[in-house]
């Protein structure tokens, strides 16, 4: 290559001209042996070979030249010749957009059972892991270890990281596509469920995904700054996000402090004045989204005691001996909460509890109400349901009745939602994800999608990694029986010119490896594991761009 870097498709041609320059001696005399060996008259008595005119060749013999010219072909590789065998054992060129869970794992189980094949992890933010670094709470370190393995499957030398990359912005997917044998779109859901009903846009209402990139220092919501000056705050959803940003509103700051939540959200959590959580949902105790260790964390929290109603959990018994196990534990835990009495121990500590939580079943958000000079939210109405149908398929159905609950802040936590890409791509707008067969994306082949976009916002890590491995398995069966594009990719040489001349610099692992040891540096002053840096101009100037 020369000096300068390439720019676009003449770029690529003109490098590939001077290296055939470079190369045309030694393929000029392979060439020579190569057309003298098959066209030398074979020796006297001996059996025609693959090589002379077509009427001393066997018919047999002329077709197994013709399968083997078809199988050898001239690759160029760092200055030498070599025989490369036939296009179907080329080192697959993968590329995989998104580096959260789904992108990672899905690269993890391609790399472990494809010996050859090259994956690039392309990635809109400078660094990766997703929702492992923005949307895990702060006070649940050990879920962030899966981390480490996603490290080491970025330093292997089959496996790259781009960050800084917009797909669908810096670069269509239709150009990825040409570039490589497969692409895989795990890029998440990066969009909240709207609540659409009036008086959301005021001041004081946010989504549960805004407030989590808040205080988890997604760069994005690094503005947001929440009044907490209130007393009261409701969320509006009953599931782990919703259960997650309650804890972190009632959690006494110096149980944060030496976590990796941001010192901006610290700060802003020290001078709250929140005291009493609403946790609000449209149906039933039976069903309930969260998980029995997230409740179990909100009825053990510091300084919190729980409100349940009683009434909420009437014939509840008989009905949860038919449920599944988990649920039934779940259900379970949170029976004995509203109705039994909490022992000596236990009642001493809610005693002392400064801070109240509670879970308000059968509410529907009907309208945000405002406060008296309407520059603000002032309390949310609900509307009374009651549930058509049993278990978890039970659907809510307005009753008529509605309750006004009064609060300062309001916080949306009724689902993420995947966005469209690029108007390449088929998207089903009303679940929000990637119409798919099993991670294949439905009349576009070559191209597959694991995670949230594949099946939609629900899950854990763990029900990510089991998705996003059935999604690379699909591609390898796929890639064995032929079904990808055949013939050599580029690969991320094309990308990079075409990136480069639109101004694009993308962000390496071991760049993104400076940018932690300096968060690991900012925070172990202060007895955390890291100070998260926010502003991505910041990041880049520590890069040197």
């Amino acid at each position: 290559m020369p000096p300068q870097r390439a720019r676009g498709v003449s770029g690529i041609l003109s490098s590939g001209r001077l290296l055939f320059q470079a190369m045309a001696p030694r393929c000029w005399r392979w060439w020579h042996w190569s057309a003298w060996r098959r066209t030398r008259p074979p020796p006297a008595g001996s059996t025609p070979t693959f090589g002379g005119s077509d009427k001393v060749r066997d018919p047999a013999n002329a077709k197994a030249l013709r399968k083997k010219r078809r199988s050898v072909q001239i690759g160029v590789k760092l200055g030498k010749l070599h025989l490369l065998p036939d296009a179907d054992e080329q080192p697959p060129q993968i590329c995989v957009v998104g580096s959260g869970p789904a992108g990672f794992y899905t690269a993890q189980h391609l790399l472990k059972h494809h010996p050859r094949a090259h994956v690039d992890i392309y990635e809109k933010q400078l660094v990766p892991f997703g929702l492992v670094r923005f949307g895990v709470a702060p006070d649940h370190p050990e879920v962030k270890n899966v981390i480490n393995t996603f490290t080491q499957t970025a330093r292997l030398d089959r496996c790259a990281f781009r960050g800084n990359v917009v797909v669908g912005r810096d670069v269509a997917v239709s150009e990825l596509r040409a570039a490589y044998h497969a692409v895989v779109l795990s890029y998440g859901a990066e969009d909240h469920q709207a609540l659409e009903i009036p008086g959301e846009e005021l001041p004081g209402v946010f989504s549960a995904r805004a407030f989590v990139g808040w205080y988890n220092g997604l760069p994005e919501n690094r503005e947001l700054a929440p009044d907490l000056s209130c007393d009261t705050a409701v969320i509006l959803g009953q599931g782990n996000v919703a259960l997650d940003v309650a804890r972190i509103l009632l959690t006494p700051p110096e149980h944060l402090e030496k976590t990796d939540i941001t010192e901006a959200a610290l700060g802003v959590l020290r001078q709250s004045r929140v005291k009493t959580v609403w946790i609000v949902g449209r149906r039933g105790p039976l069903q309930v989204a969260f998980t029995i260790k997230e409740l179990r964390e909100m009825i053990q929290l510091p300084g919190t005691r729980p409100i349940l109603d009683p009434a909420d959990f009437l014939g509840l018994q008989d009905r949860i001996k038919e449920v599944p196990r988990q649920r039934k534990r779940l259900t379970e835990l949170l029976l004995r909460t509203a109705t039994e009495k909490p022992g000596v121990e236990e009642a001493a500590r809610q005693a002392l509890a400064s801070c109240t939580w509670g879970l308000r079943f059968f509410r529907s958000p009907q309208r945000v109400l405002p406060s008296p000079d309407g520059r603000r939210v002032a309390g949310i109405r609900l509307a009374v349901t009651r549930l058509e149908g049993v278990g978890e398929a039970a659907r809510a159905a307005p009753t008529g009745d509605t309750e006004d609950l009064p609060c300062g802040l309001v916080l949306s936590s009724v689902g993420y939602k995947s966005r469209p890409i690029d108007p390449s791509v088929p998207f089903d707008p009303k679940l929000g994800v990637i119409p798919n067969m099993e991670g294949r994306v439905i009349d576009v082949p070559g191209l597959y999608c694991s995670g949230w976009v594949k099946r939609g916002p629900t899950g854990v890590i763990a029900t990510t990694m089991t998705d996003s491995f059935l999604t690379g398995q699909m591609l390898l069966q796929d890639l064995k029986a032929g079904l990808l594009p055949s013939g050599p990719r580029p690969g991320y040489a094309a990308i990079e010119a075409l990136l480069s001349s639109r101004g694009v610099r993308p962000v390496s692992f071991s760049d993104w490896e400076k940018l932690d040891a300096e968060e690991v540096s900012r925070g172990k002053g202060a007895g955390k594991p890291r100070e998260k840096l926010l502003d991505p101009q910041e990041m880049l100037r520590l890069l040197g761009r």
